[in-house]
């Protein structure tokens, strides 16, 4: 009989397994500072750099540092904030379908679906990821910044990518019970078509997601990550976090979730996220040992 992919990992089928993921790494000071923290302190397990913004350089030199950490890049086409923006990595002149009339990444998920090219698409993360590589990253891993890369015309370019680079990427579950929580129900063949193509380059899948990170007023910090941790189910699932460091600067950029990513800065990266996570009995991995079982598998 097959086995589960927690199974694989060396865990009871009836596991529950948390990858514990820091998202927005390099895109300000604050993220950077509060991710670190979350990595070095707390349950975060990995994260994943956004290697077209301003903080990425510091952001390699702290990877570089802590060559033990798994980190991964954040696929990023978009640019979302009013005031604080950044451009493609391959350049403009040689993807201009992926910036907007000032020069910058657009600032919604609907706008790169209507203009960019896939064959820019492809050129920009390449760019990317050998950026990351370049800088002395040891990559483990891909995911999506705002899911953007979800969607049918790119699950190609993902399988290829995820195949040449030999590194898994993180895709939402194809289970309908599980999209719901998102409201993403109805969108459970298209993740069933995404998750056979990451399969057939030996990806490992995930069984459950939580993205409800940042959805909650100040004050509700410690009742919304109980409520996640109690959502994690047996099997494996992707837990994403948002840790920066509050301040002037992160008030400035993120003036909307600026008190959320305070909040978890200090719950994934502190003592009482520990805590919560030992107390629930959910066991914490990092993504190095799925790229190591992915690699194994395309060398078998």
């Amino acid at each position: 009989m097959t086995q589960s992919v927690v199974q694989q990992l060396g865990f009871a089928p009836t596991d529950r397994v948390a990858v514990v993921h820091v998202d927005d790494i390099g895109m300000c000071h604050s993220a950077n500072a509060g991710a670190f923290e979350a990595l070095e302190n707390g349950p975060a397990t990995c994260g994943s750099i956004m290697v077209p913004c301003p903080w990425f350089l510091e952001a390699a030199s702290r990877a570089r540092a802590n060559a033990g950490f798994d980190l991964g890049v954040h696929l990023t086409l978009n640019a979302e904030w009013t005031e604080y923006r950044w451009g493609p990595v391959a350049g403009r002149s040689r993807v201009p379908s992926l910036c907007d009339a000032q020069g910058y990444l657009p600032r919604s998920v609907v706008e790169v679906l209507k203009t960019a090219r896939p064959e820019e698409v492809e050129i920009e993360l390449r760019a990317q990821i050998e950026r990351a590589l370049a800088a002395g990253i040891d990559v483990t891993h891909l995911d999506s910044h705002m899911g953007t890369l979800f969607f049918p015309q790119f699950f190609d370019l993902l399988a290829r990518l995820a195949a040449d680079y030999r590194l898994p990427v993180f895709a939402p579950p194809a289970r309908k019970e599980i999209l719901a929580r998102r409201g993403l129900e109805k969108a459970a063949p298209l993740f069933a078509e995404l998750e056979a193509k990451l399969a057939a380059v030996a990806v490992p899948a995930f069984d459950a997601f939580d993205a409800d990170s940042l959805d909650f007023q100040p004050g509700e910090g410690p009742a919304h990550s109980a409520k996640r941790i109690g959502r994690v189910t047996p099997g494996l699932n992707w837990l994403l976090c948002h840790a920066a460091r509050g301040g002037d600067e992160l008030s400035a950029v993120t003036p909307g979730s600026a008190h959320a990513r305070e909040f978890e800065r200090t719950f994934y990266g502190g003592a009482a996220g520990r805590r919560a996570f030992q107390e629930a009995g959910i066991r914490t991995i990092g993504m190095r040992p799925l790229r190591e079982l992915m690699r194994s598998k395309l060398s078998a």
